[in-house]
Order: C-alpha cells, then structure tokens, then sequence
C-alpha cells in the first residue's frame, strides 16, 4: 500500500515536471520560462528523494540536495546573467570604471 502512494507520488511528480517543462517553452516571458525551468528542477529533486525512498537507498537524498543547490544557484546565476549581460560585476558601470582606473591609485 505504502508502495502504491509513492509510487502514485512519483506520477503526480512526473505530470509536475512536464507541465513546467512545457510552460519553459511557451513563455510568454523570460522570467516565466526561467520559474518554469527551476519548477521542474525542484521536481526533479522530489523525484530522486521518493526514487531513493522507494528503492530503499537513503544515499539518494544527498543527491537530490547537492541538486537542489545547483538548481538554486543556477537560477541565480541565469537572473543575474540577463539582468546585468555578465556574471562578474553587479552593476555594468562598475566594471566599466573599474577598467578605467590605474592600479597606482
């Protein structure tokens, strides 16, 4: 019985994943299809942490946190990329006066 609820888990899991894969596709905007891809990466987290339950191998939920934490700072990633056109300054004008400047001053 145990088996049949995780198992009817993983299937609402899956059906989760694909309506956000397939919201990452139509838009309408890039932070939409951005949500929609970290929603199907937090689902997929949820799939290898009931996979690992189902499979009895409670090393897989150490999989699925090192995931999470890629997923998150991917997205993170991604935003500050199409916010600011790089990943090493913050602020656009910053690296620009800071290639301006000498190294003596």
């Amino acid at each position: 019985m145990e088996a049949l609820m995780f198992g009817i888990a993983m299937f609402a899991i899956l059906v989760t994943m694909l309506m956000a894969l397939a919201r990452s596709f139509m838009g309408p905007s890039l932070y939409d299809r951005i949500l929609a891809i970290n929603t199907a990466g937090t689902a997929t987290v949820l799939f290898i942490a009931v996979l690992g339950f189902l499979m009895g191998r409670p090393d897989f939920l150490d999989i699925a946190l090192a995931y999470a934490l890629i997923n998150f700072i991917g997205t993170i990633a991604v935003l500050k990329f199409f916010k600011f056109g790089n990943l090493g300054t913050a602020d656009p004008a910053d690296a620009e006066s800071a290639s301006n400047q000498s190294p003596t001053q």
